[in-house]
């Protein structure tokens, strides 16, 4: 079977997971959401489309190396907000920040960030001339919108070097080599880069050449853009030791 094959590193990495409160998390890998996402700006397709975001989701499904989860880091943050009115309606962050002094309040968030975390991203045949591999790989070298790892704050710190590959399975496509990051490649460049002995590799479906260690049912599948729902899906993880 064909994939097509990309990796992601960058400098700031955020995928975000369900959310409330002042604590915004961020998962170790990249979600279906965050991958969806990525592939809708490189093909130009706007938030508001959501006969197109929902036409490329019912098409491809991902699998992904965690080569280095990256390190923790936390920014804290804080927002002006008014005072809840329920006469006063707020169209814009301008007509927010129009109230008065007296009504404005201060409401505090910390936000989770990977730190020089490196991925591989697998996606096999689709099976769509709409969304078939060559598409996907063109639309990922020259992208129509800004790329992003998670957060617009985060773009990617390397080139993503797709590339379609065949493949009996996740686990061979996802093992496809990519030039090295830095100018020591080898055993130096993963301890630069905090690439741990052990990978995790998780995927959707079809494993193909791999067989799953633990099943998890995250809530990263979009439902709606605009609305910003999501629904639950069926995720599966292997985790091996690699050969260095």
């Amino acid at each position: 079977m064909d994939y097509l094959v990309f990796q992601l590193y960058g400098t700031l990495a955020s995928w975000g997971v369900p959310a409330t409160g002042e604590i915004r998390r961020s998962a170790t890998h990249p979600g279906r959401s965050a991958l969806l996402g990525l592939l809708a700006a490189a093909l130009g397709i706007p938030r508001s489309d959501e006969s197109g975001l929902a036409a490329l989701a019912a098409a491809v499904r991902f699998g992904v190396k965690q080569e280095s989860p990256g390190v923790l880091i936390q920014d804290y943050h804080t927002a002006q907000v008014p005072s809840h009115n329920r006469k006063a309606r707020h169209r814009t962050r301008k007509d927010e920040l129009a109230a008065p002094r007296d009504r404005l309040n201060t409401i505090l968030s910390t936000r989770d960030y990977r730190c020089d975390g490196y991925w591989k991203v697998a996606i096999p045949e689709t099976g769509d001339p709409d969304w078939d591999l060559e598409t996907l790989k063109a639309a990922l070298e020259r992208p129509r919108f800004p790329l992003a790892l998670g957060r617009k704050a985060c773009p990617p710190a390397a080139p993503l070097a797709p590339r379609i590959v065949q493949a009996p399975g996740f686990r061979s496509a996802l093992d496809t080599p990519f030039p090295a990051l830095t100018p020591w490649d080898g055993p130096y460049e993963r301890r630069l880069l905090g690439i741990a002995p052990e990978a995790a590799y998780i995927w959707e479906g079809e494993g193909g050449d791999i067989q799953p260690q633990e099943i998890r049912h995250p809530y990263d599948d979009p439902l709606h853009r605009g609305r910003w729902q999501f629904a639950p899906r069926v995720e599966y993880w292997h985790q091996s030791r690699e050969e260095t």
